[in-house]
């Protein structure tokens, strides 16, 4: 079988400089720089940052038009750097990515102000395509959805982290046995 190229999605080389500025902010290097050279690549003005603290310094400095900000950084949590983006500029475009994925955290994305959750390790394609995604209000759905069970594991997870890892209040909350919840957080996630 052979594999068809596809072309790059690539933003639009006419707009201006500000227009094309993106910010990325992950404490991962190799990600981050090989990243960012992917995204130059596709015509964005690329700057890196590896923590929040600089995440921060960068969205008060010049806020980007867009952004991708990881969740969990060395020196604490990539929502606060998207919530000074958002204050910053209010048409900032900032995807979410993590190595830690699950509903609770994509919500939380959302409401700090991600227009897109996209889990680790995400390619430049998709990346550029969640980014420059302007006329749908929703990303396409997905070729494989979540299972029945995968589903229903997402929602006991966001339930527990909400009941600050209580099992006795997740139990009480979900209308189940304790012993039965212990038995379902003692197992890794269901597949896909």
């Amino acid at each position: 079988m052979t594999q068809v190229d596809m072309p790059e999605i690539v933003i639009d080389a006419k707009l201006p400089e500000r227009e094309r500025t993106l910010l990325i902010v992950d404490d991962e290097h190799n990600l981050r720089t090989r990243l960012a050279k992917a995204m130059a690549r596709r015509g964005f003005i690329v700057a890196t940052a590896e923590s929040v603290a600089e995440g921060l310094a960068a969205a008060r400095a010049e806020p980007p038009r867009y952004a991708v900000v990881d969740l969990r950084l060395g020196d604490g949590s990539g929502l606060d750097v998207v919530e000074a983006l958002r204050t910053a500029r209010t048409n900032i475009r900032v995807i979410m990515l993590t190595g830690y994925g699950n509903i609770a955290t994509a919500v939380a994305a959302v409401k700090a102000g991600a227009v897109d959750y996209l889990p680790k390790p995400a390619d430049a394609d998709s990346v550029a395509t969640a980014l420059l995604a302007n006329a749908r209000p929703l990303p396409p759905p997905p070729d494989r959805p979540m299972s029945a069970d995968r589903v229903r594991w997402e929602h006991i997870q966001r339930v527990f982290e909400q009941c600050d890892r209580n099992v006795s209040e997740t139990a009480r909350r979900l209308n189940m046995h304790r012993r039965t919840l212990q038995r379902i957080l003692a197992k890794h996630a269901p597949k896909e």
